[in-house]
């Protein structure tokens, strides 16, 4: 061997001899809290995830926006509410006391004469004076009816007790009249007041 090829071996050997020794890779430890912390976390971010998914999505709630206010060049719009006229001649009566005698289905003897009374209010702007009456409202039975006149004059919202003197049929069945409170200006008005009677 030369001597160049001596050198050159010794130096290797040199080399080799200084080369710290090849050690195994660290093998590495496992840490069991470590491990079960990472698996705790992984699980946590699941549910989340999975609810997130899974949770509604929130309704928009109504808020309230005013209205802008008018400025000064808007005119303002005012709406006046007259209240209903009430009419000159108007006639209501309550049907649990209109009846003051003689109720629906009163038997009454044949020929007999007999004065319906009904109590009625007026609800009008008019006084109820002179002229002022029940009439034959043209249906039904008249029974010879003769309407008595108003005992005074009936204000604005007074009640009045108006009277109708009638004679029975002679025949037996049953009898209904109808009449009407009536001005000497405009005729009858109101709601029309019965007597119903049965002859025997």
């Amino acid at each position: 061997m030369t001597r160049k090829d001596s050198l050159f071996l010794l130096l290797l050997a040199f080399l080799i001899a200084c080369t710290p020794a090849a050690s195994a890779p660290p093998t590495p430890t496992t840490d069991l809290a470590q491990l079960y912390l990472n698996a705790m976390q992984t699980v946590v971010a699941e549910v989340t995830l999975t609810a997130a998914a899974f949770s509604p999505t929130p309704e928009p709630t109504a808020t309230f926006t005013p209205a802008p206010s008018p400025t000064a060049g808007t005119p303002a719009i005012t709406l006046e509410f007259s209240p209903t006229p009430v009419p000159c001649n108007s006639l209501t009566f309550d049907p649990a006391t209109v009846d003051v005698n003689y109720p629906d289905g009163t038997i009454v003897s044949p020929g007999q004469e007999f004065t319906k009374t009904w109590r009625v209010k007026n609800n009008g702007s008019c006084t109820w004076g002179t002229g002022y009456g029940l009439v034959y409202a043209g249906y039904a039975d008249r029974m010879n009816g003769i309407p008595q006149p108003l005992p005074k004059a009936v204000l604005p919202n007074e009640e009045v007790l108006v009277s109708v003197l009638f004679r029975a049929p002679t025949k037996a069945g049953e009898y209904l009249s109808a009449w009407r409170m009536s001005a000497p200006i405009g005729g009858p008005f109101g709601k029309p007041l019965f007597v119903k009677i049965v002859v025997p």
